[in-house]
């Protein structure tokens, strides 16, 4: 029988030799939550057998998609789905002649973060996966040695993003010792996209891989744009057949060049002076094409000459101004930030919240919010532009006089009411003032 001939109301006895179809699995979960609406019996006593809820259930699509997932012997629809399209993978490769498993059982694939562990199994990687996801685009990043280091990430990560102190210590102690194990008869991949948050943590890995007497064999896919996908993000969002295109036709070993710009880059970043650091991002990288304008956006949280904001922090207030006197949920100025106004998106939402809440901390109020929203979900809490926030906006009210605690942009800490580092926009540089 063939795939196209399957019954609609087809239950699980109906395999067709495990070729499963996704556009038929939708087809059916769509007849199956029609038919339970309707009150067709059989339907329902599908529900009842492979629904955890039985007749209880919503009702749904995704109850329906439950059910067939569980009747083709998967504990869920996004499983059933992961499994089909390893399949067709696996059979395109086959037809093309190309090996079915493209890496190999010693390959370390790292990565700023978890986004495409899953994709890299379903496309059929082999190798282990290692996150290194420590965020250098906020937060001091001194010259330290490991351990004060590490403490001053760890410090800022649970201040910040209000995680637990031993597991955030922990998670980056197991990163750092991961990387740090990588030595001489190893082979790694690195896996990064254009972002400020992305290309410092590239930087930081060139830079500890170049003062190996004894490196792995170290390659590396670095991309800002992938065919076919239009508004490309991050690697994150990519189907894995296009994980396995990158891999096919853009991986690249890492050449000399590359680390030295690397150890070039991180100790410029790493530098309470920023001067050196913008004179690499204005002459350009082009040994990593990405990293100049990744590191122009970075000096761009420099306080600004004009108003004293970074850069986030004068998108977010705009955001509110042009909001005609509208106040704003968190989660909406965080959407229209990334969607429309920032030039190269690289925060994550626990990021914007971090920024939302250091502006909250001024001396006087430049954002003002509903005090009886505080136990919301910070993404509904409400917000609006004062007065003051217009004032700075405008170049009257310098923030920094009114800033109510430190920050730090690399290495660059900025104290309030002191002469600071800042970023003049008109002459793309820092000047001190």
């Amino acid at each position: 029988m063939s795939q196209a001939n399957e019954p609609a109301m087809a239950g699980p006895r109906d395999y067709f030799g495990g070729r499963l179809n996704l556009e038929q699995q939708k087809k059916r979960a769509k007849e199956l939550l029609k038919a339970v609406r309707d009150g067709d019996a059989d339907a329902l006593a599908r529900l009842e057998a492979f629904h955890p809820k039985g007749a209880a259930a919503e009702r749904l699509l995704a109850d329906a998609q439950l059910v067939v997932a569980r009747e083709n012997g998967f504990p869920s629809w996004p499983r059933m789905k992961a499994h089909i399209d390893t399949l067709r993978i696996a059979r395109r490769r086959m037809e093309a002649g190309r090996p079915l498993v493209p890496d190999s059982a010693d390959m370390v694939h790292i990565r700023c973060g978890e986004d495409i562990r899953h994709s890299l199994k379903v496309a059929g990687f082999v190798g282990a996966f290692a996150e290194f996801s420590d965020p250098y685009c906020q937060g001091p990043v001194p010259r330290l040695d490991r351990a004060a280091f590490l403490d001053k990430r760890s410090d800022f990560i649970v201040s910040a993003y209000e995680r637990p102190l031993k597991e955030t210590r922990d998670k980056l102690e197991a990163e750092y010792d991961t990387v740090d194990a990588l030595g001489a008869g190893g082979r790694v991949t690195l896996w990064f996209e254009h972002d400020s948050y992305d290309q410092l943590i590239l930087a930081r890995l060139l830079a500890h891989f170049s003062r190996l007497d004894e490196r792995p064999d170290l390659q590396m896919i670095c991309v800002g744009e992938v065919p076919g996908v239009q508004g490309f993000v991050g690697l994150g969002q990519l189907h894995p057949e296009v994980l396995l295109w990158l891999w096919e036709n853009e991986l690249k070993p890492a050449t000399e060049e590359q680390l030295a710009l690397g150890a070039e880059v991180w100790d410029a970043v790493t530098d309470p002076d920023p001067t050196h650091l913008a004179r690499i991002a204005h002459d350009g990288t082009p040994a990593l094409p990405l990293m100049a304008p990744a590191l122009q956006r970075h000096l761009r949280e420099l306080p600004s000459v004009r108003t004293g904001l970074g850069m986030t922090q004068e998108l977010a207030l705009s955001i509110l101004a042009g909001s005609d006197g509208q106040s704003l949920p968190a989660g909406r100025i965080y959407h229209a930030l990334m969607t429309r106004h920032e030039p190269l998106p690289f925060l994550g939402d626990l990021m914007f919240w971090h920024v939302l809440k250091d502006l909250g901390r001024s001396l006087e109020p430049i954002i003002s919010t509903d005090l009886e929203a505080a136990e919301l979900p910070w993404p509904k809490r409400i917000y609006m532009l004062t007065d003051a926030g217009r004032q700075v906006l405008s170049g009257e009210l310098d923030y920094l006089s009114v800033a109510g605690a430190p920050r730090w942009v690399g290495g660059v800490e900025i104290r309030p009411r002191e002469p600071t580092w800042r970023w003049d926009e008109g002459r793309s540089t820092v000047v001190m003032t």
